[in-house]
């Protein structure tokens, strides 16, 4: 059997994963173009350190990591700050509607800064625990369980998710 190049092995990885980190982008932030942006940003971040990705024991959490630590990197910049995505599609088309009688769980993720939205996804989407969690965050395990709290509080309040006909509280 032969072994597999860098490149060939790289390529592979990123054939396998791509549409698993798309949607965990996507989770992130709430748009498909930006989440496109952020997983190829990601994946070129993590060809440059190929070498340190082949010596981790889990590459899918490796590759998580980078795709996180873009993510909330690009929400302290300034440009970021100065093009806040709209509701409403720039170039006027209709969203495609949702399945009916989802929740509109995209909407409300949207509404959260960016830690507990990465928290959630991490801890909810990714299934991870909260020593994973705070690993991949680089905070404490407290820490992880206050952003989960409050952004659980947070998604639980939200207008999107309140079934209708319900009182307010």
């Amino acid at each position: 059997m032969t072994e597999l190049t860098r490149d060939e092995e790289f390529t592979a990885f990123v054939a396998s994963r791509a549409v698993w980190l798309r949607k965990v982008a996507y989770l992130l932030c709430a748009d498909w173009h930006r989440a496109d942006d952020l997983v190829q940003e990601s994946i070129t971040k993590l060809y440059t350190h190929w070498g340190r990705a082949g010596r981790v024991e889990n590459r899918d959490g490796y590759a998580r990591t980078v795709l996180v630590n873009t993510f909330l990197a690009e929400q302290r910049t300034a440009w970021w700050r100065r093009t806040r995505p709209t509701a409403r599609p720039v170039d006027g088309t209709a969203p495609e509607p949702d399945l009916a009688g989802s929740l509109d769980l995209r909407e409300a993720l949207a509404a959260l800064p960016p830690r507990q939205r990465a928290t959630v996804v991490l801890r909810y989407f990714c299934d991870l625990t909260i020593e994973q969690t705070a690993a991949e965050l680089g905070c404490s395990h407290g820490n992880v369980k206050s952003q989960s709290s409050r952004a659980l509080e947070s998604l639980r309040r939200s207008p999107v998710l309140r079934p209708t006909g319900r009182a307010e509280a």
